[in-house]
């Protein structure tokens, strides 16, 4: 488990199948994000037992509350989308809308990050976000994420299309200095 001010970041538990699709089968929430809306709870319990088993994907949810309205995850190595070492890992998220713009996606990554870089003692962090999805890109640079370069009619399988996608870094200096920053 991971935690910040605002929130408990945790593995997927089959219990939070009907909260993970109240949340995404909203279509402004998996498309952004390049992947589809879900249809049923059972599809999402699904999702639960197969995408979101990774030992490193978390629910993000309230402090207090304990329900699942999100996730973030790293996808080390050969996991990620893209061609990365062994001692990278891609970071992923996406929140619920009624918690868009609250700040908590950033919290939520700040503190993958700090897992990230200091237990996992990867060496750098991808992130990528698609044209469309100005949000995401947002969240990535309050994170310190910086743009390394961007690929063209990139096929999404998942949504059987072909998008453009920004991708950025973050590497383990950078955030350390960073952290001096933000503490300073």
């Amino acid at each position: 488990m991971l935690s910040s001010e605002r929130l408990i970041m945790r593995p997927w538990q089959a219990s939070d199948a009907p909260s993970l699709y109240r949340y995404a089968s909203d279509p402004r929430v998996g498309p952004r994000a390049g992947w589809p809306v879900h249809r049923n709870v059972a599809q999402s319990l699904e999702i639960i037992h197969s995408v979101f088993a990774h030992p490193e994907v978390y629910a993000v949810t309230h402090r207090d509350e304990g329900v699942a309205i999100g996730m973030v995850g790293l996808l080390q190595g050969r996991d990620s989308n893209f061609s990365i070492a062994d001692d990278e890992a891609e970071v992923a998220y996406w929140i619920g809308v009624p918690y868009w713009g609250l700040g908590l996606i950033p919290e939520a990554v700040q503190a993958l990050m700090q897992h990230a870089f200091h237990t996992l003692q990867l060496k750098a962090l991808w992130c990528g976000y698609y044209s469309d999805n100005q949000q995401s890109f947002r969240a990535q640079a309050k994170c310190g994420f910086q743009y390394h370069h961007t690929e063209e009619n990139k096929f999404n399988p998942l949504m059987n299309d072909y998008r453009t996608e920004h991708i950025s870094r973050i590497g383990y200096q950078q955030w350390l200095q960073g952290q001096g920053r933000a503490h300073s």
